[in-house]
């Protein structure tokens, strides 16, 4: 029934696979419509095998893995276009910039789709409509995940697993295996309906299709008990800190007068609302004095030690100048009451295009810059180890490093709190930031820490070492949380993607036993 409607090459190569890509955006936040991805996957591997079977026919007359690079392409350009165009918004602060848009829009989803072609091509040849065949695609989509969060610095977002960000339950099982590992079984189970277009009898069918919700249930019932046993756990820990969370919802702005950077103080101050005896760390998010290094907002001195005391810490990013290299960092301080650097942290993924520009000497010639202000890219921070302060044993990750798991890997085993800060203005009213806040879910559990997290302009939050939202500020909420934070010891992680790298073998080792013996 389904050849009917495929008959047509543009229908087949174009038009399905960029509309089904495009459709996964909804199975993420702040969609969560999760089941989606049981009928987009099944569709996108029997559409390869369609194109294989076809291409001996229809399409003989074209080159078979041309045919393929076109939907791989095609659903990849659906893919990408859907999940990242707010990307762009950040390109409306400037009016240099606006002209870039439609580029933005066509070039960056087009280079990324690359990742679906290529494993389109590669596995093409091979796939057939059977059981192994799933361990095959499955395999080749998750390593394809893991290139694209480790290659060109990594752009992690959006893999499939996240699509389960709401599930706390379900993905509990991160903490144990990792995300990658994760991500493989995800894709699995989306691919398991698969078997309806299959040669076997209906009972198998059944049987094959009961197997997805069972893995889930599994899954939840994991999730489920560690989650339960971890409320108890969380009661019994007697060091705790208290941290105040600040959202000021500034609107994004750029060459702002002393003045202006007063006022912004004073509100951060008044959302702070300090008491005197009360030792508190204090989260400000990044980009509270935008434009204004850290040099420069020594000014604000008489304010800082006016409004707070001995026993509070103030955590903000700024711009930190390094004379010796001639740049900027992007950094996290922690400051006390006399504006005195306690401890710092130079952020070492920056944003292509957004903090540093790519072949810079080149770009510069023809008039191109960064998108934040100033002309110069940010300076790399180098490889750090935690923030460590009285009790506190801190994994700082600034703006979208959170989207990066290998931070967590490497963090130290006495880690007992994540800090997150960010300025999620640059994306406006889009999904981007609910995309962003639901990979800071997934940190908290693999590190098995609290979470806290100040975005100016997206979404604010405490969360517990299972992922559960304790408090929450929304997208364009102002205001402040507070809490008395379990500082959990993380025991138990993954720290590294051993897990991954044998499911893989495994997943490959079944596919080739299958196909001698077939043979």
């Amino acid at each position: 029934m389904i050849d009917r409607y495929l008959n047509s090459h543009l229908v087949t190569l174009y038009l399905v696979p960029f509309v089904l890509g495009s459709l996964t955006v909804f199975s993420f936040e702040p969609f969560n419509f999760t089941l989606i991805n049981f009928l987009i996957l099944p569709l996108f591997f029997y559409l390869i095998v369609y194109i294989k079977k076809k291409s001996k026919g229809t399409y003989r007359k074209k080159p078979f893995k041309k045919n393929l690079f076109i939907f791989g392409t095609a659903f990849g350009f659906g893919y990408y276009l859907s999940g990242i165009h707010w990307i762009t918004h950040s390109l409306t602060f400037d009016q240099n910039f606006k002209f870039l848009i439609p580029l933005g829009l066509l070039l960056v989803p087009l280079f990324l789709s690359l990742f679906f072609s290529v494993l389109v091509v590669f596995i093409g040849p091979f796939l057939k409509l059977n059981s192994p065949s799933i361990f095959l695609l499955s395999s080749v989509l998750a390593i394809s995940d893991f290139i694209r969060g480790k290659i060109l610095t990594g752009f992690p977002w959006n893999i499939w697993a996240y699509s389960f960000s709401w599930a706390n339950e379900i993905i509990q099982i991160l903490n144990k295996i990792g995300l990658f590992s994760l991500n493989l079984i995800i894709i699995t189970i989306f691919l398991i309906p698969s078997v309806i277009f299959f040669k076997i009898n209906k009972g198998k069918k059944i049987l094959s299709i009961i197997l997805a919700p069972f893995v889930l249930f599994l899954l939840y019932i994991y999730g489920n008990y560690s989650i339960n046993l971890n409320q108890k756990k969380i009661l019994s820990v007697e060091e705790k800190f208290n941290i105040k969370v600040v959202s000021p919802n500034f609107n994004l702005e750029y060459n702002l007068s002393e003045n202006e950077i007063e006022k912004r103080l004073q509100k951060l101050i008044r959302y702070s609302d300090p008491e005197k005896d009360a030792k508190t760390l204090f989260i400000w998010p990044e980009g509270v004095f935008s434009g204004y290094s850290y040099d420069e907002i020594l000014i604000l001195k008489n304010s800082f030690s006016k409004n707070f005391g001995k026993n509070h810490l103030i955590l903000f990013g700024i711009n930190r100048l390094d004379e010796k290299k001639k740049g900027f960092y992007n950094s996290l301080v922690i400051l006390n009451n006399n504006m005195d650097i306690i401890r710092e942290y130079r952020k070492q993924k920056l944003v292509p295009f957004g903090e540093f520009l790519p072949f810079e000497n080149q770009l510069n010639k023809i008039g191109l810059k960064k998108i934040t202000e100033g002309h110069g890219s940010f300076i790399q921070g180098n490889k750090q180890k935690n923030i460590k302060l009285e009790q506190l044993n801190i994994l700082p990750l600034i703006c979208y490093e959170i989207i990066f798991t290998e931070f967590v890997q490497r963090s130290e085993i006495g880690t007992n709190l994540i800090i997150n800060i960010s300025e999620d203005g640059w994306f406006g009213n889009s999904i981007g930031p609910y995309q962003h806040f639901a990979k800071a879910i997934f940190r908290s559990i693999e590190q098995n820490s609290f979470l806290v997290r100040s975005a100016n302009k997206g979404i604010s939050a405490i969360i517990n070492n299972k992922g559960e939202i304790v408090k929450k500020l929304n997208i364009n909420e102002a205001g402040s949380i507070q809490l008395e934070v379990p500082l959990m010891k993380n025991k138990n992680k993954n720290k590294n993607d051993l897990i991954f790298f044998t499911l893989l073998f495994t997943y490959i080792f079944i596919f080739n036993f299958y196909k001698k013996n077939n043979d």
